[in-house]
């Protein structure tokens, strides 16, 4: 098998390159370095097997040539990161949807299975106002709720709405073979602080210590998922055609608060780091949104797939702290 892998050199595109290449398949990977980096597949270039193309997925002819020998598509090139998005309004919005129009056109023209990669930003404040009391968990076919267009906040979240949407169109209008997949904080080594990410941020502020910065009250909970099991998710419903047509959450049906996830990298860091709070307004400027909750409900990839998750939060921590050890050494 070949696979192409768009944004093949981001977080979970560079890992995902590497475990189908482990699993014996050829991998294409295509990436314009907007956020993703070419240290994160320098351990894959010289493998045999693996290409890599700098190109913009948007690039039509480009796209073709390698969509010719590929057997499956994994599309995860986006804009990503909430300050990535935030600073790059118009990127957000134009590149997201012509990215994956290309990416679904030419899947149709040469009948491709696609999976594609949202996000659990598509919720919104679902749980803050549809679930206040915080009993429930977000479901795939759960009612969305997003605040005013005049709020950038929302952008990211509408724009990949509209990409599912043009998935499921794909779909019914000329039977594409595409999966949806809605990702809850996949976390672990090589996820870059840069943009706004949460634990490799704590870890290294904690391992250099210095104070590690919440905003808000740090009440606002989150649940987070290893990337490892977050690869296990997509190759099992990559490989399963009942999931064609479907979205499907891949997270942690378990959720911590931001100021206990700060507190459990202090302890596990032993670090000196205190903690400090920042507004919303002093970390990302006037009129910012928050969603308090966001945690997945995995029931429907459990019962299709039998996935369950073999890394804990502490996992998390301890490996990203390896991790960012041994790059502050090195």
């Amino acid at each position: 098998m070949r696979y192409l892998v768009t944004g093949g050199a981001g977080f979970i595109g560079s890992h995902l390159c590497q475990f189908l290449l482990d699993k014996g398949g050829e991998v294409d990977a295509i990436d314009n370095l907007q956020t993703g980096s070419l240290d994160n597949i320098a351990h894959l270039l010289n493998r045999k097997g693996f290409r890599f193309f700098k190109e913009d997925v948007k690039n039509a002819m480009q796209m073709e040539s390698v969509f010719l020998e590929a057997d499956s598509i994994f599309h995860l090139a986006a804009p990503v990161g909430v300050k990535f998005i935030l600073h790059h309004p118009v990127t957000t919005i134009l590149d997201s949807v012509k990215a994956t129009e290309c990416v679904l056109n030419l899947a149709v023209k040469y009948s491709k299975p696609v999976l594609l990669a949202s996000t659990s930003e598509v919720y919104g404040k679902h749980l803050d106002l549809l679930d206040p009391d915080g009993n429930g968990r977000l479901k795939e076919d759960d009612y969305r709720v997003e605040g005013t267009t005049r709020n950038h906040r929302w952008a990211y979240a509408n724009v990949k709405s509209l990409t599912e949407f043009l998935a499921f169109a794909y779909y019914r209008e000329f039977g594409l073979k595409v999966i949806i997949t809605r990702f809850f904080n996949t976390a672990g080594p090589r996820q870059k602080s840069d943009y706004g990410m949460v634990i490799p941020n704590f870890v290294q502020a904690a391992l250099k210590g210095n104070n590690l910065e919440i905003y808000g009250t740090g009440q606002q909970k989150r649940s987070f998922i290893h990337i490892q099991d977050t690869l296990s998710a997509l190759w099992a419903l990559s490989n399963n055609t009942n999931a064609y047509g479907q979205a499907f959450n891949i997270g942690s049906p378990e959720e911590i608060s931001i100021r206990e996830l700060a507190e459990m990298v202090i302890q596990l860091t032993q670090s000196s780091s205190g903690i400090t709070s920042l507004t919303y307004e002093e970390a990302y400027g006037t009129g910012f949104e928050e969603m308090n909750r966001r945690t997945a409900d995995i029931s429907r990839l459990k019962s299709l797939t039998g996935f369950d998750l073999n890394y804990s939060l502490e996992d998390i921590l301890r490996d990203v702290i390896q991790f960012e050890q041994t790059r502050l050494i090195g």
